[in-house]
């Protein structure tokens, strides 16, 4: 499954159980990045956080992918990051999303906002 692919899966994962303010930022064409692709959301509690993040896994699976190389945050669910290597997955509580602001750290990402 190519990058392109592996991030659409991860939003369809993370539409399933109604995350917010989705949007996939292309890092391809920026130097020293550490993957291609990150895809964001926004979440109203731990609670949908970890649903979210486990609904990522699932689908990433079904889709014939694997398991996430490595995955932080599932203690206090606040910020889980799920990096499958090529794509990085960020979901987010939305008061932690605001205070660490990745869209404006990686300015020069093409972005696109996921619309339902």
């Amino acid at each position: 499954m190519t990058a392109e692919e592996l991030s659409q899966v991860i939003v369809e994962g993370m539409e399933d159980k109604k995350a917010f303010d989705i949007v996939v930022m292309d890092l391809r064409k920026i130097k020293n990045t550490v993957c291609d692709f990150f895809v964001i959301c926004s979440a109203n509690s731990d609670t949908q956080v970890e649903a979210i993040a486990d609904s990522v896994e699932e689908k990433v699976l079904k889709a014939g992918d694997s398991l996430p190389f490595k995955v932080e945050g599932k203690n206090n669910n606040q910020w889980v990051l799920m990096d499958y290597v090529d794509v990085v997955a960020h979901i987010f509580q939305k008061d932690i999303r605001a205070f660490y602001g990745l869209e404006d750290l990686w300015g020069d990402a093409v972005l696109t906002k996921v619309e339902h």
